[in-house]
């Protein structure tokens, strides 16, 4: 077992600077920070360390007590499930601004967890600013700090602050203390190490409102991000790890892609950007798709997105129970998804209703088939004895782009990576490409994978 480390939670109302502090502390871009308030919705955690004690933070979304909209209100209900596992409480307010009601009903609801509370008034960027901190002793908070997130400013009295209230952590099992230290560079450059990462990052991508959320809740067994009818709930990518059938997965829920045109807000912008960062990082895609509304262009736009990183992907049909309700069958939907999909023709298809947990060990096994593809060699012997049985007579091309394949090599994997040696200086002609990469398939499976293919003149 890891030892747990202490979290830390960082609460306010929106826009005081909590995500600008969570990235400070972990030194990380993780949250979404902007002037738009609201921006952060889930729980987002990440690690730090201050003076030699590592401990765990969690920024959550802004505040407002009492209020009863949806969003608010699960916004709410998810930072006190932070509250619940956290050692020390970070209560953030803006010292450019007098103590709003919303501030003092904040600071009453938590001083009533009984737990290391300090006060962290954010944005005080001048020592004039640090003079007028007496305005916020009404709060009832003790222990205030002033301090610049966004500058570093007065943070070390309150780490100091923080970690001496923090529990010590436990000593580390046995087993733990005993294992060997990892080779930290071939976990992070698997492919050095030549074999599979000890932990795959899964990333669950789709339109709002297909259900990725929900997904995520339902592999983990718990209400890790906000779900409600509502399109572009998720903001911030919400990540959580997860063992599975002995092996580890970093899971994200990526906020929902929406088309350029329907993008206004710049949270919306920004999660956007974030949600194809996570997918550059990745090495599974799930595509979220509704099969009640079935596949769009869009689904399309999203697929290519993964596509072009090189993650492997699986296509996931989310909702049958409706779907089946309104007629829809499983075969009609495949059939929908591989015509508006056709690049995609190598990802499993499976369908599963994300709300009632139907159809997650068909989606476990075919993201465990694409994760085997997306890693697996095959040697240089096997390729070429497969190269020299190719029929190129069946392949329709002008005689001037015809090439002739000497060798083939696979260079890399994540995704597999291939080098054809020929004789001319040319780019391979899309039917070519198509064919080999046909074959490749069928030889050797590749399930779920994109392939890459690269052209080399023979004598280079």
């Amino acid at each position: 077992m890891k030892t747990q480390l202490p979290l830390l939670v960082i609460a306010g109302r929106p826009n005081v600077g909590k995500s600008t502090l969570f990235n400070r502390l972990t030194r990380s871009r993780r949250a979404l920070a902007g002037n738009e308030p609201g921006i952060t919705r889930d729980r987002i955690y990440g690690s730090a360390e201050w003076r030699g004690r590592s401990f765990r933070v969690v920024d959550t979304g802004g505040i407002l007590p009492g209020d009863r909209d949806i969003i608010p209100a699960e916004i709410y209900r998810q930072a006190e499930q932070a509250m619940g596992e956290a050692a020390v409480i970070a209560l953030v307010t803006d010292a450019r601004q007098e103590v709003t009601a919303a501030d003092l009903e904040l600071a009453q609801r938590l001083r009533r967890w009984a737990k290391p509370l300090l006060l962290l008034v954010n944005k005080a960027d001048s020592d004039r600013q640090e003079m007028e901190m007496g305005r916020f002793y009404r709060m009832g908070v003790t222990d205030i700090f002033a301090i610049s997130a966004e500058h570093g400013r007065g943070l070390d009295a309150a780490l100091d602050w923080i970690v001496k209230a923090m529990p010590a952590a436990a000593p580390p099992a046995e087993e733990e203390a005993a294992a060997p230290a990892r080779n930290e560079t071939a976990e992070q450059d698997p492919e050095a190490a030549g074999r599979r990462p000890e932990r795959f990052s899964i990333a669950i991508i789709g339109r709002p409102n297909a259900g990725k959320s929900t997904l995520l809740n339902q592999l983990l067994g718990e209400e890790r991000a906000i779900v409600t009818p509502l399109p572009g709930t998720t903001r911030d990518a919400v990540d959580a790890e997860i063992t599975h059938a002995g092996q580890n997965y970093r899971l994200i829920d990526t906020a929902g892609i929406r088309r350029k045109g329907k993008t206004r807000l710049m949270a919306e912008k920004l999660s956007v950007v974030m949600a194809r960062k996570h997918l550059e990082q990745a090495d599974l895609a799930l595509l979220m798709t509704d099969m009640a509304v079935g596949v769009e262009s869009l689904d399309a736009v999203i697929a290519g997105y993964a596509v072009d990183a090189g993650c492997a992907c699986v296509i996931v049909g989310n909702k049958s129970d409706l779907a089946r309700g309104q007629g829809v069958s499983r075969s009609a939907f495949e059939d929908a998804a591989r015509e508006h999909l056709k690049f995609l023709a190598w990802a499993p298809l499976v369908t599963i209703s994300a709300q009632r947990g139907l159809g997650l060990s068909g989606l476990w096994k075919a993201a465990e088939t694409a994760l085997r593809s997306r890693y697996q060699r095959v040697p240089t012997a096997r390729l070429n004895r497969f190269l020299a049985q190719l029929d190129w007579e069946r392949v329709s091309m002008p005689a001037s782009r015809k090439v002739k394949i000497y060798y083939l090599s696979q260079v890399g994997v994540a995704p597999p990576r291939f080098t054809l040696f020929v004789d001319r200086p040319r780019p391979l002609h899309f039917s070519a490409a198509r064919y080999l990469e046909n074959q490749l398939r069928r030889e050797f499976g590749f399930e779920g994978t994109p392939l890459r293919l690269k052209l080399r003149q023979s004598g280079d």
